[in-house]
């Protein structure tokens, strides 16, 4: 059996940090960015982590 590919896409959209967490971009500032305030761009910036539930299925799409 062959070995499992890492996926591309996720190695591009996640990264895992050295306690374990994975991070992740905020959605939501790619486009109509009038209609939004400074101050919910400027929180959009800063990433987030993933939640529990997702931890399991993007470690093994990035760590295959």
């Amino acid at each position: 059996m062959p070995k499992q590919k890492t996926c591309t896409s996720a190695k591009k959209r996640f990264k895992i940090k050295k306690s374990g967490l994975i991070k992740r971009n905020q959605a939501n500032r790619r486009h109509i960015l009038t209609k939004k305030s400074s101050k919910r761009k400027m929180r959009l910036r800063h990433g987030a982590y993933i939640s529990k539930a997702d931890y399991k299925n993007i470690k093994a799409l990035i760590t295959a």
